[in-house]
């Protein structure tokens, strides 16, 4: 199978000196932190190369300068770290769970190895069995899941430990699905994937795609469930938050956009587009994969992908350089399988909630409240 990408540009560290007008001990002091990743010289064994991806960033924070405003707008907007986590992290275009690189992950673990491995815990006690009760009548699979997060943020309490989240993972699961037949043993992928399609790949593919979606850094619904979970809030209302965050356009809401689009965009034979400086195609451009997001990569890899949105997106390559993201990944599968409407972005929330839950966990852990100050310009 065909698949557009661009290779990571790596430089000299002279070339990253000079860039960043900096010396060979600040570069150094970059790369340990984890702010320049590096690769070894392909002809000398005694020197690295330096990502210029990462360059880029830095490059660009250094030209927005360092007053307080200038960084506390930054952290705002893909720039200053500003959490620790120890639970994945995204360097020189690749992501990491734990330190392992979730693509290599998603060839053969499940959505459930991953919970036990982001949330550091083992899967011991028999799950309880979802009851039908509990699936709720709405039509949409958002409505089910927002349906079913707010009945347990009533009857839940207000902490909840990791079989508990465990639970919540099924329940999600189930209510996607809009079935109560998930057993005790059966996996998340396969009772989705039994339930939604009858192609033979499909319980694979969202294997592979619910992986990928586990977790992503500091992303804005990551972020917005710490912040609740550090006020004390209950697990599913953890939940609740990541998932009205991750419904927004600009977040997880871009997977049925820009399905919307491609089958709009594909209408036209052949698919053609023109050059326009103000049009940003959804599901395109992702800030901190700038050679290529490979989330939507290694599901090309699978996935069969007609000849229309090939043509679409070599288009839009040639015309914006710009790479999809995992968005045209879900919006693919839910295409490809014949998934029911709004099942791309169903796998995207079932495999991040593994991520809100662990994420919720580590900030527990600190006992901090995240409270964040605003700063107000003075008047002219």
């Amino acid at each position: 199978m065909y698949i557009l990408m661009t290779a990571p540009r790596f430089e000299t560290s002279e070339r990253a000196c000079e860039r960043l007008n900096i010396n060979p001990q600040t570069l150094y002091a970059y790369v340990s932190r984890g702010l320049i990743s590096t690769n070894p010289h392909p002809r000398d064994s005694r020197k690295r190369l330096y990502s210029s991806a990462d360059i880029d960033l830095l490059h660009t924070q250094q030209e927005k300068g360092r007053s307080r405003h200038a960084i506390a707008a930054s952290t705002l907007d893909f720039g200053e770290p500003i959490l620790h986590s120890k639970l994945s992290s995204i360097r020189g275009g690749r992501y990491y769970y734990r330190g392992v690189s979730a693509i290599t992950l998603s060839e053969s673990s499940t959505l459930e190895d991953i919970f036990e491995m982001l949330c550091n815990t083992k899967i011991t006690s028999q799950p309880r069995v979802v009851s039908s009760e509990l699936i709720m009548p709405e039509s949409t699979v958002f409505a089910r899941i927002v349906g079913v997060l707010a009945h347990q943020m009533k009857t839940s309490g207000t902490h909840g430990n990791k079989q508990n989240a465990y639970y919540l993972l099924r329940l999600l699961s189930s209510n996607a699905a809009k079935t109560a037949e998930l057993s005790a043993q059966e996996p998340v992928h396969e009772m989705l994937g039994r339930s939604w399609s009858t192609h033979p790949q499909a319980p694979d593919l969202i294997r592979r795609a619910l992986v990928l979606c586990a977790d992503h850094e500091l992303n804005a619904s990551t972020y917005a469930t710490r912040v609740t979970a550090s006020t004390g809030a209950s697990l599913a209302a953890c939940l609740m938050t990541g998932v009205s965050t991750l419904s927004g356009s600009l977040h997880g809401g871009l997977t049925d956009r820009c399905l919307r689009w491609m089958k709009a965009q594909c209408k036209q034979s052949p698919p053609e587009l023109t050059p326009s400086s103000k049009f940003d195609p959804p599901g395109f451009g992702h800030r901190l994969y700038p050679e290529g997001d490979p989330r939507p990569l290694e599901i090309l890899k699978h996935c069969k992908e007609p000849e229309s949105w090939k043509t679409t997106r070599s288009q839009i390559l040639d015309l914006y350089n710009t790479h999809p993201t995992l968005d045209y990944g879900l919006a693919l599968l839910e295409h490809e399988l014949n998934l029911p409407k709004g099942a791309g972005f169903a796998i995207f929330a079932i495999g991040r909630s593994v991520g809100w839950l662990a994420h919720s966990f580590e900030q527990r852990k600190t006992g901090a409240l995240i409270r964040p100050r605003a700063y107000q310009n003075k008047p002219s």
